[in-house]
């Protein structure tokens, strides 16, 4: 138990100082360190990923509802957008953790490694001229998005920002209204999944102490705590660096992230 508060804390710290560097809630960090952790305590079964995924979401739960009051008091968040979307974001949430739970560990790894690729590449040849509309999507088109959103985000351990924010610039909103309103995602997305994820039951190879479901409750506690003490520091240094680069450094980190993920899977 020793070694792994030491190691989750550490774990913690480095998430918190990331999300203040770079603007992230914390699953594109925490599901990978998260793996590395576990595994490397001993805790390598067939659901060693789903547990990641869990306890990630837990966290985003907590993160993203502070993120979006602060963001409700700058008047930035779009609740219109937020009502229209809930029921299909929340949805495809529930159905995420339904199969992700049929899933083993590995394939979760590739997908996990497919789709931070993706998001990667995106961070590194999107361009803010890029344009696929100037309103949100409406209809049958917001109907199967919406949950496609949740489900993917579930199945990475994401809140909204990794796939609401660049859905949203490209159909006309602003950069800062997609963020603010990309928390309100996040929240849809992992409150219900963690609701669902306390009542998945686990292989004992792959729980650590201390589990409820699927969720670790060690590493979400420790989590929350020490990101509160390290994000300020990520925001000053932040505020310190020019953005442009800050961008291109973290998508290249989600990149190497992405392919050792996928380099685990494989078996190397």
């Amino acid at each position: 138990m020793l070694e792994m508060f030491i190691l989750l804390s550490v774990v913690g710290a480095f998430a918190g100082l990331l999300a203040g560097l770079f603007g992230v809630g914390g699953g594109m960090v925490l599901v990978p360190a998260f793996f590395y952790s576990f595994t490397g305590l001993g805790y390598a079964g067939a659901d060693t990923m789903q547990v990641c995924l869990a306890t990630s979401l837990a966290t985003i739960v907590v993160t993203s509802l502070r993120s979006l009051i602060s963001h409700h008091r700058q008047a930035g968040v779009d609740w219109e957008l937020l009502k229209l979307w809930a029921p299909g974001i929340a949805l495809g949430a529930v159905f995420g953790v339904l199969f992700a739970t049929q899933l083993r560990s590995i394939t979760l790894q590739w997908i996990f490694g497919g789709f931070g690729l993706l998001i990667g590449f995106y961070m590194v040849f999107g361009r803010s001229d890029w344009s696929l509309g100037t309103k949100m999507p409406s209809g049958w088109a917001r109907a199967l998005l919406s949950p496609m959103i949740g489900f993917i985000s579930v199945l990475m351990g994401i809140g909204g920002g990794s796939l609401g924010v660049p859905l949203m610039t490209l159909h006309g909103k602003t950069i800062h209204q997609a963020v603010a309103t990309s928390s309100g995602f996040g929240l849809l997305i992992a409150a219900p999944s963690v609701v669902s994820f306390f009542f998945v039951d686990i292989e004992a190879g792959s729980r650590p102490p201390y589990s409820l479901g699927a969720v670790n409750l060690v590493a979400f506690g420790l989590i929350i705590a020490m990101t509160l003490i390290t994000t300020p520091l990520g925001v000053r240094l932040a505020h310190r660096l020019d953005a442009a680069k800050l961008r291109r450094i973290f998508a290249i980190f989600i990149c190497a992230v992405a392919l050792n993920m996928l380099r685990k899977a494989i078996g190397y």
